[in-house]
């Protein structure tokens, strides 16, 4: 459910609103835009009445949400939510880039990818330091010394930076260095990790899980929105189908679908979605045409020798061609760059 205050309602009758509405056991979240304050009361309506709130002074009307998701809603917020890092604003005219190698394992490495992709244009810095990967054999990643090689080399650069935490224990440990807390696709419905995301205010980058439904991805966005944290962004990482051509089906159709439903900012990651390099520049140019605010992009210096996911990255020569045409499509579609 949602209030609507009046405009002009001063904060005595809005905290009074929002007091009435604790004390019947709701959980209240409040929303500006535009001088619009509407307040977001989430719980066990069934005693709720109404019409009494409907009368309580400054409020202007009492909307019942019925989708699942209540604070991911366009009815909750009616403009999009604009998550501002570093010299980033995603949700915007602007389309943000994000890229970086999908493994850190040196500094060295880092250094040249942070580099190239800041001399290109791109504004956060991706880089996984803890990593999920399907063998237990395979490079797991450096941990919070992976951290602080990302924050040390994005610091040089004026970049922000994005990384993966895996479990409960990783957010502490990634809020030293980190600007945005990143969850994957294994862990879209881990409810213990999305609670303890929600707790921090930290932007959170939620990856669709592989067989997730669109409901399914904004409810896991709702755990985090419910915990307060009201800075989420939707990435869209391809999906599992029958098909086995690409490593997965990326699902361009959800942003445009997402951007109807939620106001929520919607970041497309081509490399993870198609899994081979040279499918990765013309599904990022769709990408943008699809309306996405921002790009997930892998980036090695190597990619032959990377530790992790070279056969999708790009070298800094591809990367700086793939930010021109880029630069072009925005511009074609109404979006700055």
């Amino acid at each position: 459910m949602v209030v609507v205050m009046v405009p002009g309602a001063d904060e005595v009758q809005i905290e009074e609103v929002a007091s009435r509405l604790r004390l019947m056991g709701l959980a209240v979240h409040r929303s500006d835009e535009r001088g619009r304050i509407v307040l977001g009361a989430v719980g066990d309506l069934g005693s709720l009445d109404v019409e009494d709130v409907r009368h309580l002074p400054g409020v202007q009307d009492v909307v019942r949400i019925s989708a699942p998701y209540k604070l991911a809603s366009r009815a909750f917020r009616a403009e999009p939510t604009i998550v501002t890092v570093g010299r980033a604003a995603v949700g915007g005219n602007a389309v943000v880039v994000m890229a970086g190698p999908c493994a850190v394992e040196s500094e060295a490495q880092v250094e040249e990818v942070a580099a190239a992709v800041a001399g290109a244009g791109a504004t956060i810095l991706r880089g996984g330091a803890f990593k999920p990967r399907t063998s237990p054999y395979t490079f797991q990643g450096l941990g919070e010394e992976g951290m602080k090689i990302l924050r040390r080399v994005a610091d040089r650069h004026g970049l922000a930076v994005v990384s993966e935490v895996l479990d409960t224990q990783h957010v502490a440990i990634a809020e030293r260095w980190v600007d945005i807390l990143q969850i994957g696709a294994r862990n879209m419905q881990n409810f213990a990790l999305l609670r303890e995301v929600g707790r921090t205010r930290r932007p959170v980058l939620l990856k669709r899980g592989m067989s997730g439904t669109i409901e399914e991805w904004l409810m896991a966005a709702e755990y985090v929105l419910a915990g307060g944290n009201s800075q989420v962004m939707l990435c869209e990482r391809g999906i599992r189908t029958f098909e086995t051509a690409m490593r997965n089906t990326l699902d361009l159709s959800c942003v445009p679908l997402l951007h109807q439903l939620s106001h929520l900012p919607v970041v497309v990651d081509p490399s993870h979605a198609v899994g081979v390099r040279d499918k990765v520049p013309p599904m990022a140019l769709a990408a943008i045409a699809a309306g996405a605010d921002a790009l997930l992009i892998e980036v090695h210096p190597h990619p032959d020798q990377a530790l992790s996911d070279g056969a999708q990255s790009l070298d800094p020569a591809q990367f700086a061609d793939l930010m021109r045409r880029m630069q072009a499509v925005a511009q074609a579609v109404g979006r700055t760059f």
